[in-house]
Order: structure tokens, then sequence, then C-alpha cells
């Protein structure tokens, strides 16, 4: 194969399958996209709770006191790794900061 100009092009030995995919076909093609989407929303509400401690100068301790839960509940809470948290938490956690949890269904 030439470049036109009669110089030979360099093929790749290899091509990539997912050349022109995006991420999200690739994690369905692997069977985990619900499985990191879950723990992606997951970590990024984790960061808002963390973020509005900060800004209301509030500690885990008093959080948990405003929840009515136990610190290690904050941790777990705040802990962006644990996927193990229910919405009835992160609603509790929200209310104690001032905030409301929004949801919302859209195509995937």
């Amino acid at each position: 194969m030439d470049d036109g100009k009669g110089r030979p092009v360099k093929q790749s030995k290899k091509t990539n399958p997912h050349r022109g995919s995006d991420f999200d076909d690739f994690l369905r093609e692997e069977g985990i996209y619900e499985e990191v989407n879950a723990m992606a929303a997951k970590e990024i509400l984790a960061l808002q709770v963390e973020k509005a401690l900060k800004a209301k100068n509030l500690s885990k301790t008093k959080l948990a006191a405003r929840m009515k839960t136990s610190r290690a509940a904050v941790d777990r809470l705040l802990n962006p790794k644990n996927p193990s948290i229910n919405l009835k938490t992160m609603g509790r956690a929200a209310s104690a900061l001032g905030k409301r949890i929004t949801i919302e269904l859209v195509e995937a």
C-alpha cells in the first residue's frame, strides 16, 4: 500500500476494535456499564456532601448528630468507594445539610 505518491505507508499490526466507539459502548461490551455508572453517581454524591460539609463548616460528628446516626455511618457515606449507601441515608444527609437530592430517569 502506498500514500498515493509512491511512498509505502506503514500499517499498524493491530487495529483497535473500539476505535470510533464511545466509552459507554466499551463499558456495555464489558458488561459493567451499570456498575460503573452507579459507582460514579455514588462518588459524585459523596464529594458533594463533603463539599457541603466544608461550606457549612460542619464536622462529620455534627453531621452524624443531625442525621441521628453514627460517625462511622457518615464515614461510610463519604467514602466514594463504598457502594452500599442507600437513597434513604443519602436523603437524610442532604436534609441535614439543608439540601435535597434530585434523581431523574433519562434515555440511555
